[in-house]
């Protein structure tokens, strides 16, 4: 059925689809559903299909529904303010909309001026460079995974399980080659290419980056546009939570890149929404981000936080994601993020917290952590903030997990250190032990630390080629065996050569390169083995799960230590030695007189060693090694990691 003016209905089901319940939960940032609401839904009236519209604008003074289905028309189509005039909800029913239509408000401000916004609460949007939002139905998508949200739902301790997290930025992981368009690969495509590979190489998450619409590239997806849409560059949204269906299917679960902490100033955007700052603090002090050219979300207004908090419920709850990394979390907490003297205002009690952010954390991460057992909160949060993970009862922000930014920067800081300078940057490698406890982490090398001339993961390493790939092999083991979750960034995988760009595919010909397919090797060696032994995973935060044989070793370079499983069975014992130079008399000191065997030597030639077999099994002898009343030799090569099971 086409549009037809004569059919046009005020209203939407002959009274208000925002209701006064509505209304209230909304005011009071508990509308825990709010984008089955606001926005544009499928509805009857009177037996006639079509669209109710619902927006949030209360200082509009006017407010038309203009897009494809009436030829754009300013005057066609106004909406009207619901009772009580003060809460700001406009609304209109428009008959014989059908899905794919584009749309956008037409906001006349009290002072008079037209502003032309995208819907916020929109499902979908018109692929960029446009920037109308569209109409679909998000509803009728059959889900079949229900034994893997079951499972979720009955996580007893979701800190007990593996994961290892493949970070990805879909538009550039690969692309078809020779086509006319951007080559992105669909979500579909995705189910195609990117799950067997991730199910292969042995992760158990994928992270996508900037899945919410945004309008510009280069943002990589962290100015957000529309909190309510997966991005239209990959396809429908249908075909979005296909990919999450699959995933599901595979054993694989999904983490979403989430932007809470700014948006940006496009005109279609929230950016004074309604004539006013709307979304965004008023104050520039408390509202912009001087070195983003982004706006700040006001955390004290109840329908800022309904916004967010039912973004990020549609995505876990809707969209069945596993997760919500949360971007740039520091800069919400202080209000002095970024900023010089004079450009920020001071809380009530005179300090730098932002303290309706805090309570937005402890509200948005309860609810969400309350409400489906089994997902996660991640805090991508850069500072020393106490008690990130820690319980809300206890004046924690509740989040599951924190990115672990101060491992990150003492591993690289170190890693690109000629060897014979790393014995005196010993304590870079085993600091993060000394605050282990203190929160629950993930280990992180990301998409930040592979662009804008920090060089690519390889290049960052001394040396020659060749020793190049040596110091990254053994950094890559000595975080897998490091207490905390994994992360890596598509592309470290192989070392990609380059810098990553968001404009091109990642450059899998190297693969071609032995050097690069015995990096590949490695690193799906050492995932598999993450996987399958729960030593690597079941105590990540506590020091029941790990013991240093040797953390001072500093002289040549050589980290040992053990990781425990819950039940003391199948621990293992990591030996990595970060320098060239070979130990051929090594002993490495061991707690109890066992078989110890050898499952993972640097040396096999699937990952580019000399392939001289070793044995399998070393028993360890009554002699004294690293303060340890038995040990066993092993001559360890150089840049050489070893990995026993006992």
């Amino acid at each position: 059925m086409g549009y037809n003016h004569d059919i046009k209905i005020k209203g939407c089901k002959g009274m208000a689809n925002f209701s006064e319940l509505d209304r209230y939960l909304f005011g009071q940032a508990t509308h825990y559903e709010i984008y089955r609401k606001l926005g544009a839904h499928f509805t009857d009236q009177y037996g006639i299909r079509g669209v109710c519209f619902d927006v949030w604008a209360p200082n509009a003074a006017r407010i038309w529904v203009i897009g494809s289905f009436n030829g754009w028309d300013e005057t066609a189509d106004e909406m009207k303010r619901l009772e009580p005039d003060t809460m700001g909800i406009f609304e209109l029913f428009i008959p014989g909309i059908e899905e794919g239509a584009l749309y956008k408000y037409l906001i006349e401000t009290k002072d008079g001026k037209r502003l032309y916004k995208a819907d916020p609460y929109a499902n979908y949007a018109e692929l960029r460079p446009g920037t109308a939002s569209a109409v679909t139905d998000i509803e009728h998508f059959k889900w079949t995974d229900e034994k893997w949200m079951e499972e979720r739902a009955n996580t007893k301790d979701v800190y007990a399980k593996p994961m290892a997290i493949y970070e990805v930025h879909p538009g550039s992981w690969k692309r078809h080659p020779g086509r006319e368009d951007d080559g992105f690969y669909s979500y579909r495509d995705l189910v195609k290419y990117l799950i067997p590979y991730v199910k292969e190489m042995g992760y158990t998450h994928i992270e996508l980056m900037g899945i919410s619409e945004y309008p510009y590239d280069g943002s990589w997806g962290y100015q957000v546009t529309g909190y309510y849409a997966p991005t239209s560059r990959y396809g429908t949204p249908e075909d979005f939570a296909y990919f999450v269906n699959e995933c599901h299917k595979h054993k694989i679960s999904v983490v979403l890149d989430w932007v809470p902490a700014h948006f940006p100033k496009d005109a279609h955007g929230l950016a004074e929404f309604d004539g006013t700052c709307l979304y965004e603090y008023a104050d520039p002090r408390k509202g912009e981000h001087p070195d983003w050219g982004t706006k700040i979300f006001d955390y004290g207004k109840n329908e800022v936080k309904n916004f967010l908090i039912g973004s990020a419920l549609m995505w876990i709850e809707h969209y069945h994601i596993d997760g919500l990394r949360v971007d740039a979390v520091a800069s919400m907490l202080y209000l002095d993020y970024g900023k010089q003297p004079g450009q920020w205002i001071p809380n009530k009690y005179g300090d730098n917290k932002n303290l309706e952010a805090v309570e937005f954390f402890k509200h948005v991460n309860t609810l969400i952590l309350g409400r489906n057992p089994g997902a996660v909160m991640i805090a991508e949060e850069s500072t020393a903030w106490p008690k990130v993970t820690g319980r809300v009862e206890d004046d924690g922000l509740n989040f599951s997990y924190k990115w672990n930014m101060g491992w990150m920067h003492d591993f690289l800081d170190y890693m690109k250190l000629d060897p014979y300078f790393r014995k005196d940057n010993h304590h870079k490698m085993t600091f993060a032990m000394s605050y282990n406890e203190s929160e629950k982490y993930i280990l992180v090398l990301s998409h930040d630390e592979v662009v804008h001339l920090k060089c690519s993961m390889i290049n960052k390493m001394p040396g020659e080629m060749e020793d190049k790939f040596k110091n990254l092999m053994v950094g890559y083991a000595f975080m897998m065996g490091h207490p905390g979750k994994k992360l890596l960034f598509m592309g470290q995988e192989f070392a990609q050569l380059q810098e990553w760009s968001e404009a091109r595919e990642l450059d899998w010909y190297l693969l071609e390169n032995p050097a690069h397919q015995h990096m590949q090797n490695w690193v799906k060696k050492l995932l598999h083995i993450y996987q399958k032994n729960p030593a690597l995973y079941e105590l990540d935060s506590s020091w029941g799960g790990f013991e240093w044989i040797n953390a001072n070793d500093a002289e040549r370079s050589i980290f040992s230590f053990i990781r425990k499983s819950k039940d003391g069975k199948n621990n293992l014992l990591f030996v990595c030695n970060f320098t060239p130079v070979e130990r051929k008399d090594y002993r490495v000191g061991v707690p109890k007189h066992k078989t110890y065997k050898l499952i993972l030597n640097s040396e096999d030639a699937e990952f580019g060693g000399n392939g001289k077999e070793r044995p399998v099994s070393y028993k360890s002898v009554p002699q004294e090694c690293d303060g340890r009343p038995y040990s066993f030799a092993y001559p360890l090569p150089g840049f050489g990691v070893a990995i026993f099971r006992y």
